[in-house]
């Protein structure tokens, strides 16, 4: 039973709208979840090669608190041990039963497509997935600019998608070449707009 059919979808979507990382919300015994679906990247080793993509969940309350795994249509995998204690399930005789519950519940959740309007909460989320990807500082979000990257080196798929979900209309200035790279700030005050981070480029 593929029982989790929406990640299928929701990964071929995001295949097609040029998206590695997406987001959506997720509850379960009175708390809140933030779940990032991301897909595996060229050269990344899968622990389980049945592994359609990569699945972490993010307490509300602190998302430092996370649970990182893989998954397909089918399963999520992991031991039950892992999700007992991450999900705070009690042990019970009928366990296995519990927790085909909770799979089911969670299913409900998974959306078919890429939700374009995030929650600042969603946003933030991904936002510091995609920086420490790029070994970069999840607090640098005011774009200052963009760089003709050295050795026509390509622009990473993380620093494309944090421009694609930021700065939307630049990104789409500069989608079709992948030697441009946008650069980030954590002063609010270098930020630019689209206008004088275009004009500023022309005159390098």
């Amino acid at each position: 039973m593929n029982i989790f059919e929406n990640f299928k979808l929701l990964k071929l979507d995001m295949e097609e709208k040029g998206w590695i990382i997406d987001a959506f919300s997720f509850s379960f015994k009175k708390v809140d979840y933030i779940v990032l679906v991301k897909l595996f990247q060229n050269n990344e080793v899968k622990k389980n090669e049945f592994a359609l993509l990569k699945v972490e969940f993010l307490k509300v309350h602190n998302i430092n608190d996370n649970l990182a795994i893989e998954a397909n249509v089918r399963e999520l995998f992991t031991d039950a041990k892992t999700l007992r204690k991450y999900f705070n399930i009690a042990w019970s005789d009928n366990i296995g039963e519990i927790l085909s519950q909770f799979q089911q519940h969670f299913a409900k959740f998974i959306p078919k497509e890429v939700i374009s309007s995030k929650s600042k909460l969603l946003e933030k989320a991904i936002i510091k997935s995609l920086s420490e990807s790029d070994s970069e500082d999840p607090d640098k979000v005011y774009c200052y600019g963009v760089r003709r990257n050295p050795n026509k080196e390509k622009r990473t798929v993380f620093n494309d998608n944090k421009t694609k979900l930021l700065r939307s209309k630049l990104h789409e200035k500069f989608q079709n070449d992948d030697s441009i790279s946008f650069c980030y700030s954590k002063d609010d005050e270098r930020e630019k707009s689209d206008s004088e981070i275009i004009m500023n480029f022309s005159k390098s």
